[in-house]
């Protein structure tokens, strides 16, 4: 009895941290960036990498090859005289033969050492393309925060407005006592009342679904008395300088290129290596010898294929080509992101000086507001006129909350655009 008592204490403390917990952005950003499933991908393109380098290295081991061969021919070498008294056998027709090659590479021209900067490269371009993926996912984690942070300003103004029009209910009732106001007066503020709770609603319903939503992306539940701390104003300590991954790719392309463009030298340059070959078949070396015997060669191989140079032009103005359409990409991507960060810039800019006023707009609502509750006690104003400036003052604060939102959203926004 007493550990089911200590059980459902934990479980009550546990529920009531929950419903208390806090999130930042940044925290949020982290979890998404641990818990989406592309992030496995980091650990595979790094054992590609290790596999295709350790596969490029063993080109250096020697290289066996088992090859046989059973031919029949039509004739054979023979020779063009006859010696009396003795009896020259020629070769068979029949031939067989089992060998074993063993290669040593001695060089390669540099083959080998291009195909594991080649790798590199390209395990270069596989992370940079990785990190730009999971670097978009930060907006989308900020997309959902900073709706649920309007969202709940949203909510925190739909509660005053409730609180406003039962207190203004209560008013209108006390009206009709003293013969001030009538009962569709009071019919009218209910219908206030009515909407403002569908809207309320209508709130919390967005707000759980894009609460699911995050907790999908963070890969833990939010309770839905989760708050969520507003972020810092940054945008004094936000440098405008380009930071953002897509460059980092760019680079790592850029890289593959030229590695791609120095290896084209080594498809005509020489081989030589070490070779020897041990066989058994009929005939051996003595090719007069017709029966089995074992016989072996050594030496040395060189190799020199010139087929590359017809096409060496062609591959290297194949490169460049490749290179421009990069620079290209590169100068529209860096086009699009300055073109972004500065109209953001100038929608922080508006927003602050927007944001100078919001105040005083409140301030002056509100003294409408009293002055309109003024008027309706003494009978020179309707209900439904009081109604519209509770609804403007109402108006008014959201309209601060939504301005103070928005403005952190365009701060980390321009932040995101130049990951700053």
């Amino acid at each position: 009895m007493e550990m089911k008592r200590t059980i459902l204490s934990f479980s009550f403390v546990l529920t009531a941290m929950l419903a208390h917990a806090q999130l930042t952005l940044e925290g949020c950003q982290h979890s998404a960036q641990t818990n989406y499933p592309l992030v496995r991908q980091y650990g595979l393109i790094e054992k590609a990498r290790e596999y295709n380098l350790e596969n490029a290295g063993k080109g250096y081991l020697p290289q066996f090859t088992l090859s046989g061969k059973a031919t029949y021919q039509s004739d054979v070498t023979k020779l063009p005289m006859d010696v009396p008294g003795i009896d020259i056998k020629s070769m068979p027709k029949d031939q067989y033969q089992v060998m074993l090659e063993v290669s040593q590479n001695i060089w390669d021209g540099g083959d080998i050492r291009s195909k594991k900067q080649l790798t590199q490269a390209t395990s270069e371009i596989d992370r940079g393309k990785q990190e730009v993926d999971m670097y978009a996912l930060n907006d989308r984690v900020n997309q959902l925060y900073f709706g649920i942070l309007l969202l709940d300003e949203q909510l925190k103004q739909n509660q005053l407005l409730q609180e406003d029009l039962g207190r203004t209910h209560q008013q209108v009732s006390n009206y009709i006592a003293n013969g001030i106001a009538n009962q569709s007066d009071l019919d009218a503020v209910s219908v206030e009342i009515l909407n403002t709770k569908q809207k309320r609603i209508e709130l919390e319903s967005s707000r759980q679904a894009y609460l699911s939503m995050l907790s999908i992306f963070i890969g833990k539940e939010i309770a839905s008395g989760t708050t969520f701390e507003k972020p810092a104003d940054t945008f004094e300590s936000t440098s405008l300088v380009n930071n953002r991954p897509e460059l980092r790719w760019f680079d790592a392309q850029g890289g593959q290129l030229n590695v791609q463009e120095s290896s084209l030298k080594t498809r005509f340059r020489p081989r030589f290596g070490l070779f020897v070959q041990g066989a058994y078949g009929n005939p051996g070396l003595n090719m007069l010898k017709d029966d089995f015997s074992a016989y072996y060669v050594a030496g040395v191989r060189m190799s020199w294929n010139f087929g590359s140079l017809y096409t060496l032009r062609n591959d290297r103005r194949l490169i460049d080509n490749n290179r421009r359409k990069l620079e290209t990409s590169r100068d529209v991507f860096l086009f699009n992101t300055n073109l972004e960060s500065t109209q953001q810039s100038s929608a922080i800019q508006s927003m602050r000086r927007q944001m100078v006023d919001d105040d005083e707009i409140i301030r002056l609502r509100v003294n409408i507001r009293k002055a309109a509750e003024a008027k309706v006690e003494n009978g020179t104003l309707t209900v439904t006129d009081m109604l519209r400036e509770i609804t403007a003052e109402n108006l008014a604060r959201q309209t601060k909350a939504l301005h103070e939102v928005q403005l952190l959203m365009n701060i980390w926004s321009l932040k995101y655009t130049l990951n700053n």
